[in-house]
């Protein structure tokens, strides 16, 4: 079937560049425009697709919440929370709420960078070539029957060739339409090879010191092998920002020591940080004001977390310099072979009127490469394609909760919430991604019994979709109080990753099929 594209651009001054457009596989839309400022960019198609078709809207980053929708299913955005409080802190900040309308009404839906339109097995994908110039923002209203694509660019300064739409269209089956896009976009996986270890974030969260990851190193001895990871996650610094020292309280023999001491297990240490971000309480936010990101001559508050953060400007020598060193420090000085590096939105809230948000999030991600070297970084809080082909793991869920689907509270929030049911459907539904962008991180499951809500069956739905859809395995448990019953699970899990014609079905409730061991198996996820 042939679409066609009507597009158009305006500039601030109404200067309108109007046309027409064939989408082929590939379509690049280029106009000449004049002197001034990008209003907006946008296209529109008509687009009938059948009752029982689901739509997929990639969500604006890892944690966003991305499931597959029906025709009458809307984007959610925040919940009606007073505006002052919301503002104040900073909940609208987590995703795309500042600058993206949500009309809350049922069949629209929006994604970024790409989506798709599933009718059984045939998928149609539509995607995105290039972000640099913007995020590809798609738009579907299922009662009008159009879907609209955004070029995020507004405020950008133009006087010449722009670059309108690099748009990727195909119809087929999963695996074709997929394998076609990213060859399309000359992108593959930096690695290929599976992650299987431990983090302690989720049991011990802030509270870490040398003694508990001690214990916690000791106790994986019962069940990790060699070369698996072990990861100290947030606590073991004194304030967020400040990552030349850990706490000397918690860890008086320094970061060197810990990593050594899990070297010294045979297994590979990797450490947690936020680069781009700064707590109230830390010495950048207060010796180093001039390093914030300003938005309208404002430090550009991001959210709650730790009494509050805010984002560094990476257009400042100084940061890149600090950064520079801190990224020296933890692999050359301390050791450390793999860094989980979150709250990466962080760095590109805003654009420029040179650079589009998008840009500079991609700037962002090839800053860190760099940085990083051939060490192994896994990206999280990240939108998704700038982290293309550039991380070599990211995250695709949101952060598991010790329970469900997180507290009522929580509920009241947004889209980037914790929530163990939001992110088994973004493992299943961003499952495309795993080693073609990345190896994909679902984030930890859990065999423990202590200090956890979920019910058994739930964490072993949990601990079943990380296995056959992620490349990382992590667990966040002590796992010297591991049953013989908890440790025949693990092993299970670790011999799940061998399972073969791994299907979703997801037109009715989601079922997961796969063979392992010869033996066809059934996955009810809901």
């Amino acid at each position: 079937m042939e679409y066609r594209l009507d597009y158009r651009a305006v500039l601030e001054d109404g200067t309108a560049y109007e046309g027409t457009a064939v989408l082929d596989r590939i379509t690049h839309i280029k106009r000449n425009l004049g002197a001034g400022v990008i209003s907006h960019v946008s296209a529109t198609m008509i687009l009938e697709v059948p009752m029982r078709t689901k739509i997929f809207m990639n969500g604006y980053q890892t944690w966003t919440y991305s499931p597959e929708y029906d025709l009458n299913g809307f984007t959610e955005g925040v919940k009606k929370l007073p505006k002052a409080v919301m503002d104040h802190l900073g909940i609208t900040r987590y995703g795309d709420y500042h600058f993206v309308d949500y009309p809350l009404k049922k069949g629209i839906t929006h994604g970024f960078s790409y989506c798709y339109f599933r009718t059984g097995k045939l998928f149609r994908l539509f995607a995105s070539l290039d972000e640099r110039p913007g995020y590809t923002m798609f738009r579907y209203d299922s009662f009008r029957k159009v879907l609209t694509i955004d070029r995020d660019c507004s405020g950008i300064k133009t006087n010449g060739e722009y670059s309108l739409f690099d748009l990727f269209y195909m119809e087929g089956t999963e695996d074709e339409v997929f394998d076609a896009w990213f060859d399309a976009l000359g992108v593959r996986p930096r690695t290929s090879k599976k992650i299987t270890g431990y983090t302690s974030w989720y049991n011990r969260f802030g509270n870490i010191d040398h003694k508990s990851i001690t214990d916690d190193l000791r106790g994986s001895s019962m069940l990790l092998g060699k070369g698996d990871l072990f990861q100290i996650d947030d606590g073991w610094e004194k304030h967020v920002g400040d990552w030349l020292e850990c706490d000397p309280k918690k860890f008086p023999y320094g970061m060197k020591a810990e990593a050594d001491n899990i070297h010294a297990m045979g297994y590979r240490a990797g450490i947690w940080l936020a680069p781009f971000v700064c707590s109230t309480s830390s010495d950048i936010y207060k010796f180093h004001r001039d390093w914030l990101l300003h938005i309208k001559r404002k430090p550009w508050r991001l959210g709650i977390n730790w009494g509050g953060f805010w984002s560094l400007d990476i257009d400042n020598p100084e940061v890149i310099e600090y950064l520079t060193s801190v990224f020296d420090r933890i692999f050359n000085e301390w050791g450390f072979d793999l860094v989980k590096l979150d709250f990466l939105f962080g760095a590109a809230p805003h654009g420029t009127d040179h650079e589009t948000r998008a840009g500079r999030m991609i700037r962002s991600m090839e800053l860190l490469r760099k940085l990083c070297g051939d060490r192994l970084m896994l990206a999280c809080g990240v939108p998704l394609m700038p982290a293309f082909g550039l991380a070599d793991y990211s995250r695709v869920s949101c952060d598991v909760s010790l329970d469900w689907d997180s507290t009522f509270i929580w509920r009241l929030t947004n889209r980037e919430r914790m929530s163990t049911y939001h992110a088994i459907e973004n493992t299943i539904f961003r499952r495309q991604l795993n080693n073609r962008a990345f190896v994909s991180d679902p984030d930890v499951f859990f065999l423990r019994t202590d200090n956890i809500k979920l019910v058994e069956q739930r964490k072993m739905l949990l601990a079943t979709v990380n296995s056959l859809f992620g490349g990382m395995l992590l667990h966040s448990d002590n796992m010297a109080k591991y049953t013989d019953e908890a440790r025949k699970k693990y092993k299970h899990m670790l011999h799940l990753r061998d399972a073969q014609d791994i299907e979703v079905l997801a037109d009715d409730g989601i079922t997961v099929t796969y063979v392992l061991d010869d033996i066809k198996h059934e996955l009810i996820v809901r």
